[in-house]
């Protein structure tokens, strides 16, 4: 997969089926639309996601995530277009003529029931198909995803990972919620405790559950293991600044220091305390670790 970023000096020539939004999560709705562009490969199509960079904004996927997942799913071209005056002032009908058929060579637009674009959002889907004939390109025009009567998008998402409800955020998303980071060396107190933890400090563009303690999948190099992870700052050891993505692995005892691994949201257990002791925090680890087994035993 290619990635451009910028607006300046670029230029496709094989002809491109492409889907444009913001894509915040890659869910179940942009699959929707990620799916149609795909299958135009078959008609000789390239397929391209235009994105628009709003800029370091928190979000429910870093860039980096969104590249590796689109490049995983065959994309061809991933446009990351910055926000910026010039591009905020548009009008729709030069955004169509000049950076989606000039620039991009478009043959082939999926888009939204909801999608707008060019200076003030006037552009829709409508003004797009008003285009067809005088552009040569065909638009296809896809109802959003539902979940019981509600339109997925990265909004209901986002509401839902604020609650810590990560079994529906999976169910929205079409996958688990993922935080991905190098491990660091941390305070080594689970080790002082018998219980050696991975310890990993997210971006803080990456949104993250509630402070709490969750049933977690950690994909090292292939591999994956069932845990148990807390976020929050640690306040019995003293706490920290970051707030921290720290995990307790259940079948697994190495060093992981430098190595970069997924960390994978299931189940909410409790929210984080403070103990008044290190022994009271091994004994209630204790009952987390058996709550998180007791949960994946019922949940394979």
């Amino acid at each position: 997969m290619e990635v451009i970023r910028g607006m300046t000096e670029f230029h496709i020539e094989e002809p491109t089926a492409i889907s444009l939004g913001k894509f915040d999560g890659l869910h179940l709705g942009h699959q929707l639309l990620m799916e149609r562009i795909l299958q135009k490969k078959e008609e000789g199509l390239s397929s391209l996601i235009f994105t628009f960079d709003f800029g370091g904004k928190p979000g429910l996927m870093l860039p980096k995530e969104r590249r590796k997942m689109l490049k995983r799913r065959k994309v061809d071209y991933l446009l990351e277009c910055p926000f910026v005056p010039e591009i905020a002032h548009t009008s729709p009908e030069d955004f169509v003529r000049e950076i989606l058929v000039k620039s991009l060579n478009v043959k082939y637009l999926a888009v939204g029931t909801d999608f707008r674009f060019g200076y003030q959002r006037k552009g829709d889907y409508r003004l797009l198909q008003q285009m067809e004939k005088e552009c040569g390109f065909q638009v296809d025009v896809v109802e959003k995803a539902c979940y019981h009567g509600r339109e997925i998008s990265s909004t209901f998402i986002r509401e839902e990972l604020k609650k810590g409800n990560m079994e529906l955020v999976g169910q929205l998303l079409g996958y688990s919620y993922s935080v991905t980071g190098e491990v660091l060396h941390g305070r080594e107190i689970g080790r002082t405790l018998g219980m050696p933890t991975t310890n990993l400090l997210p971006a803080k563009e990456k949104l993250l559950p509630p402070n709490g303690v969750y049933a977690t999948r950690t994909r090292i190099a292939g591999e994956v293991f069932e845990g148990i992870t807390n976020i929050g700052y640690k306040p019995t050891v003293g706490g920290q600044e970051r707030k921290g993505v720290e995990t307790y692995l259940f079948d697994l005892n190495r060093n992981l220091y430098g190595e970069e691994i997924m960390v994978q949201f299931y189940g909410y257990e409790r929210p984080e305390r403070r103990f008044d002791s290190l022994m009271e925090l091994k004994a209630q680890i204790e009952r987390d670790v058996e709550w998180g087994k007791a949960y994946f035993a019922a949940n394979h």
